[in-house]
C-alpha cells in the first residue's frame, strides 16, 4: 500500500526547503527586501543614508487542521497607534531581551492573543518587509498544532479569525489596489476575504509568501 503524505507533511517539506533558516539582517541581500515601496519603484526609499529602522517580529501562524490548512491572523485594536484596526499577524517590536526575530514573533504571539508557543513548529523566516513607518518586519512562519486556546489581549487585539491556506495562496486573490499617500498615489496588494480587507504589510507578506513557496525554483 502507498502512504499518502498529508497536507501539513507537504506544507512542511516545501517550508523547509525554500525559507531561510535564519533572520535576514538589514541590507543583506538587497534585492530580497521587500516593502510598502516595491510596487512604486520610484519612491524606494535609499536605505544607506535613512535613519536606521525599528526591527519587529511577526508570526505567520499556519494551523494544521485535519481538514485543511489556515493562516490565523488578527484585527489590532483601533486605539493602538501603528496601523490600528487592521488585519495584521502576531508580532511587535524586537525587545533588547529578544535573542531573535522568531523569539519576539513567539513572545508576541502569547502576549497578544494567548497562543503558546509549545502549539508552534518553527519552519523558517520570509524575506523582510520594510514598512512605509520604517519598521524591518522579519516574518517568521510556524506551523501550529491544532489543540490550543487563544486569549486575546484587549489593549492590543480586538479580533482573530482564520483564512484558508489555499485562498492566500491564490495569486488570482492578489489584488493590485491605490490610493492617496502623503503627496502621491501608493499601490499595495490587497486580499478581501467575506468581510476582511487584508492589505498593506500583511498582504505584502502573504504575497511574498506565496513567491517564495509557491514561485518557480
Amino acid at each position: 500500500m502507498t502512504g499518502c503524505t498529508s497536507p501539513a507533511a507537504a506544507f512542511t517539506a516545501r517550508a523547509l526547503s525554500r525559507l531561510r533558516p535564519e533572520p535576514p539582517g538589514f541590507l543583506d541581500r538587497r534585492s530580497d527586501l521587500k516593502g510598502d515601496h516595491a510596487l512604486d519603484p520610484e519612491s524606494w526609499p535609499d536605505l544607506e543614508s535613512q535613519a536606521p529602522p525599528r526591527i519587529a517580529g511577526v508570526l505567520v501562524p499556519v494551523v494544521a487542521h485535519p481538514d485543511g490548512l489556515a493562516v490565523l491572523l488578527t484585527r489590532r485594536a483601533a486605539h493602538l497607534r501603528h496601523h490600528g484596526g487592521q488585519i495584521a499577524f502576531p508580532g511587535g517590536r524586537m525587545d533588547p531581551d529578544d535573542a531573535s526575530p522568531l523569539d519576539t514573533a513567539l513572545r508576541e504571539a502569547e502576549e497578544e492573543i494567548g497562543l503558546d508557543r509549545c502549539h508552534v513548529r518553527p519552519l523558517g523566516y520570509l524575506d523582510a518587509y520594510l514598512s512605509g513607518t520604517n519598521f524591518f518586519v522579519v516574518p517568521a512562519l510556524g506551523l501550529v498544532e491544532p489543540g490550543f486556546t487563544l486569549e486575546m489581549n484587549p489593549g492590543e487585539v480586538s479580533a482573530t479569525f482564520e483564512v484558508p491556506l489555499a485562498f492566500l495562496m491564490n495569486p488570482a486573490h492578489h489584488e493590485l489596489h491605490a490610493r492617496a499617500w502623503k503627496t502621491g498615489v501608493r499601490t499595495y496588494y490587497a486580499m478581501p476575504f467575506r468581510e476582511r480587507y487584508i492589505w498593506g504589510v500583511t498582504a505584502g507578506i502573504l504575497r511574498n509568501m506565496h513567491e517564495r513557496l509557491y514561485g518557480e525554483e
